[in-house]
Formats: structure tokens, sequence, C-alpha cells
């Protein structure tokens, strides 16, 4: 490599492995990527493919920091704390430092039906680094639909699973999982808590299967379920070769996307880990936080910055986005959230 460009001295390790190459960095630096969620699975996936050289990366996330992210949110720090920012901003900032030549987009927003088609159109990959499974299915539709390569991702307490989706080729998410388990269902961060070392496992998982696609190298990806069980030390790789021609699913086969259609998923969700419930309004116009500011003052304590608002009042924190989206603090019972976002943002 003692020809190398300037532009690929940084690449120069990582080129040396002979499945990437010149030729595969050369489409690296050519490649955009969607990362759904920039949290704890997002911030790994963020560092590492800034770090490759992927050229374009937009981030879109819905949530702001807290203290409680730090044990395995590894992009963040306590001044990104301080600060209130919502992690999009904080990661789009610390990226940008990381790596100067690939272009960052962050997007404070919810990934919704509404958006996920506009947010997906110009990319070659949707990265999952979500934590509920109503926004994954929705990102199985759109990749289905699109006809675009998305890696699947999840973790909680030790133990942790990914798959990378292939549309056409490999079985969808859907396949493997007709339903979304029902709310309450499933092991939270709240009830089961989660280790950073399995985030670490799968969201490099996730990254090393990206890099792949991204590459040119398509036929290295793994075609099976991997799933992590640290703690127990065990691995498991759950084959899925047949998957597809055994299962009408009603996406891959018949073309149905529900969940990109609005016809199923809420615009409510508990936040995993956080005892909060985010409500979400995509009807409404943007809120002025400024008027809201003053509204509020002297009901509760008031912060805001350009990003969101935040106001503690009882028992409860409530930050409002400009977007509508409300994510209320202090409980992780829907109805209580709404009981208190009526009372005091109005209903």
């Amino acid at each position: 490599m003692t020809d190398t460009p300037p532009l690929l001295d940084r690449y120069v390790r990582q080129m040396r492995y002979p499945p990437i190459g010149r030729q595969g960095q050369q489409h690296l630096l050519d490649s955009r990527v969607l990362l759904c969620g920039c949290g704890a699975l997002g911030s790994v996936i963020a560092n590492t493919l800034v770090r490759a050289g992927v050229g374009f990366l937009r981030i879109v996330d819905r949530d702001f920091l807290e203290l409680n992210n730090l044990q395995r949110q590894v992009l963040y720090d306590e001044q990104d704390v301080a600060d209130g920012l919502p992690k999009a901003v904080a990661a789009e900032a610390k990226l940008r430092r990381i790596n100067s030549q690939v272009r960052i987009e962050a997007i404070v927003a919810d990934v919704a039906p509404t958006n996920i088609e506009h947010l997906a159109d110009d990319v070659h990959l949707i990265l999952d680094g979500t934590d509920n499974f109503e926004t994954r299915f929705l990102l199985n539709d759109a990749a289905v639909k699109l006809g675009m390569p998305w890696v699947y991702g999840g973790c909680i307490g030790c133990e942790g699973q990914t798959m990378t989706i292939v549309p056409g080729q490999t079985p969808c998410l859907r396949c493997l999982m007709p339903e979304a388990p029902p709310p309450g269902s499933t092991p939270t961060c709240d009830s089961a808590g989660i280790l950073g070392p399995i985030v670490n496992v799968i969201a490099s998982v996730q990254a090393n299967e990206a890099l792949k696609i991204l590459s040119g190298n398509l036929d290295a990806i793994n075609r099976s379920l991997l799933v992590f069980e640290l703690w127990d030390n065990r691995i498991r790789q759950v084959g899925l070769d047949s998957l597809r021609e055994q299962i009408d699913c009603p996406t891959c086969r018949g073309r149905e996307f529900p969940w990109l259609e609005g016809r199923r998923g809420s615009h409510t969700a508990v936040l995993c880990g956080r005892n909060s419930v985010q409500l979400s309004y995509p009807d409404r116009h943007p809120i002025d936080l400024e008027h809201l500011a003053r509204k509020l003052d002297g009901v509760g304590r008031v912060s805001r910055n350009r990003f969101l608002l935040r106001f503690e009042v009882e028992t409860y924190t409530i930050t409002v986005f400009p977007d509508g989206r409300v994510i209320v603090g202090g409980t992780d019972n829907v109805s209580e959230a709404r009981t208190v976002h009526a009372k005091y943002i109005g209903a």
C-alpha cells in the first residue's frame, strides 16, 4: 500500500485484508447507510462504520441522553448528558471529530410509517439500532418493499441475536417471526437489565455484516440467525436456508406491508430501561417550544434548548420535541402518561 492515495491513508490496515482491498474500500466510501436508532447498538454501529470509511451515514433517533445510557452507549459522555442533547445530535458531533471524510446527517425524529420510505430512498442499507419490535417490523416492511438489505439486532440481559436480511435472497424478519410479540410478553431493560459486552458483540456483528454488503462481498454475509448468550458462554447459529421456501410469508411472498401502511403498530412506546413512555401525534402541527416554556413557567422547572424542552413537575419529567413528540418520564403506564400529558401540555 506504499502508493496509497492520501484519501485512503487512514484505511490502509483495513485495505490489507484481501476481501476489502482498495476496490472494497472505494465501495465503502461511495456507500450510503440509514441507521435507525443511535442508543446502545446504534452508537457502536455508527462508531465502527464511520471509522471504516462509510461515505454517508444518516442517523435517525427520537430520544435524548440520560445518565444511565453511559453504561453501554459508547459515543457519549457526561457532558452530553449535562447539555441535554438528543442522541442523534451528540452522535453527529462526535462522529465528525472521528472522521471528517464521512458525511453525517442527524435527524431527531421517530422512525414511522410516514417517513421511513423517504429516509431510506437514497441509501444502500438499513441498520437496526432500535429497541422495539414495532419499529423493526416497520423496517422489514420498508426494506422488502424497496428491495434493500437490512441487518436486525437486539439484546437484553447478556443475550443477543442478529440476522442479515437481503430481500429476494434470504428470509425476512416476518418469515422468522410472523407477529410482533405482544406488549409485556418479552423482557425489557427494566425487568432483565442489560450488560455492555453483549451490546458491543451484537452491534459489531451488525457492523461487520454491513461492511460485507457495502464493500461488494454480498456472498460472505451470514445467512443464519446468530444468538449469543455471553454469561452462559453459548453461541448458537440457527440455520434459515429453507425457511423462505417453507413459509408462505405475507411480506416476502404476498407483498403485504401492514406496518408500512400504518395498519399495524401504535403511536405510543414504552422506552426500554427508562421508566418512560413516548407519545407521538403525527397529525399535529409543530410545537413552539418558546411559547410552551412561557406557558409552563411557574408550574414546574423548565429548561430548553433548540432541540427540546424539559419540564419537571411532581414525580414526572416531561420532554417535548418540536415535532410534537413527548416523552413522559416517571411512569411506564401509557394511560398515566397520557393523563400527565393532557394535564400539563394539553390534549
